[in-house]
């Protein structure tokens, strides 16, 4: 069988993208071949790690890696888990259909926080949400029903 592959994409890969690229092989990796890449990366939000590491994912091991580094790999999807992603997503080639599936970002949620665990709460309630949408993977994607299309 055939994994579907999947890029997500953010603009730092510090923390969003990350995150479904670990729940994506943790839950989907007898059918997904997931990777995350940023279109402007920096290194990887601890706190990310951390909430991962609550929920039995480790992503310590991963990186902040920019879009083209994975040049070469055709993808069959690229979902771009937030705004500035979408708007200023690079063409993919070939086949690869691009999605956009927002989620809000724990860094800037977590500007605000009072205490460490205050700021947790934001990345936790994140990490969650895009767990919600990798269950739904590769299904969702290939049935056309989840996300935004943005290039076919």
């Amino acid at each position: 069988m055939n994994k579907t592959k999947i890029l997500f994409l953010c603009t730092g890969n510090s923390c969003r993208s990350q995150m479904a690229e670990g729940w994506a092989n943790h839950l989907k990796g007898d059918a997904i071949e997931a990777y995350s890449a940023g279109v402007a990366p920096h290194s990887l939000d601890p706190r990310a790690v951390r909430a991962m590491a609550d929920a039995g994912v480790d992503i310590s091991g991963h990186h902040s890696k920019h879009v083209s580094e994975l040049v070469g790999i055709e993808f069959d999807y690229v979902v771009t888990v937030c705004g500035h992603a979408q708007e200023t997503c690079p063409f993919f080639p070939g086949k690869t259909k691009v999605v956009h599936a927002g989620f809000e970002d724990p860094p800037k949620l977590a500007e605000g926080a009072a205490t460490d665990e205050e700021a947790m709460a934001h990345y936790r309630r994140v990490r969650d949400e895009i767990r919600v949408y990798i269950e739904t993977l590769p299904e969702a994607l290939i049935n056309g029903s989840d996300g935004i299309i943005i290039q076919e």
